[in-house]
């Protein structure tokens, strides 16, 4: 190859380097494209809560009765359970919190709440408003302490008409002395007062008190099965929906018509 040749081969391949790194430069000098604009997420759905809500009827919107007296201080927020847990019965119904009151779901028998705080053994009053929602049996079993035992107050019972005391004597709510038959409507509130003193138990239900029992010299206690989960204090209800609100309690020194 003659050298007029080999310098027009050195040239043409001098002329193919200059190309790519012009090339080169001209893509790294490129602006790097925007990034894709970010999509603001989707605000979380409530669909799960709304399907878990219970429909409650009219009633429920009327508001609670005044309490009588002074002390009185709240067990429930109308927000939260802080302060209550699940009763572990089996075959329980489901445990709602919504609209300022507390569901307490059909059970299979039993659906029940159990207070976590301290709470005094004598000399005190506790009152709640409960409605039966659905179902013909009691809807509020209140299970408190007396002493060192415990005792429920049974509030529509027995095909959805029966209060009174469980148990005095070994006898249940059905056959001792505290036994009476009322009616209870669905779908309406009633306020529940529990007063337990030195000697005495007192209840009303509205403002009509229907048990006033001399506790000296009879046994008090919780009938046994599986309300003894309640103790020593609870609410629960038998075959029945429930919704509670208004859950109060204060200290007293007496029953009712010898307190100052």
């Amino acid at each position: 190859m003659s050298n007029a040749s080999i310098r027009w081969v050195w040239a043409l391949a001098f002329s193919a380097v200059l190309a790519l790194a012009a090339g080169c430069a001209s893509e790294t000098g490129k602006p790097a494209p925007p990034p894709a604009a970010q999509q603001p997420s989707a605000p979380p759905s409530n669909a799960a809560s709304e399907d878990l809500a219970v429909k409650l009827p009219p009633g429920a919107a009327r508001p609670p009765a005044p309490f009588p007296g002074q002390g009185w201080q709240a067990m429930f927020d109308g927000q939260t359970l802080a302060g209550w847990r699940e009763t572990p019965f089996a075959g329980r119904g489901e445990l709602l919190c919504q609209q300022g009151v507390i569901i307490l779901n059909m059970g299979d028998p039993f659906t029940g709440i159990n207070w976590t705080n301290d709470f005094p053994r004598l000399n005190y009053e506790i009152a709640l408003d409960a409605m039966r929602l659905m179902g013909s049996d009691f809807f509020c079993g209140l299970t408190v302490p007396v002493g060192t035992n415990c005792c429920s107050l049974i509030v529509g019972g027995w095909g959805g008409s029966l209060m009174g005391i469980s148990s005095v004597n070994g006898m249940d709510a059905s056959e001792n002395e505290t036994t009476k038959f009322t009616s209870f409507e669905a779908g309406r509130w009633y306020r529940i007062r529990l007063r337990v003193t030195e000697n005495r138990i007192e209840a009303w239900i509205d403002e009509e008190k229907l048990v006033d029992l001399d506790t000296a010299d009879r046994r008090i206690a919780v009938r046994p099965g599986d309300i003894e989960l309640s103790q020593p204090l609870g609410v629960a209800a038998w075959q029945t929906s429930t919704a509670l609100r208004e859950i109060k309690y204060r200290r007293v020194r007496g029953p009712a018509d010898k307190a100052p």
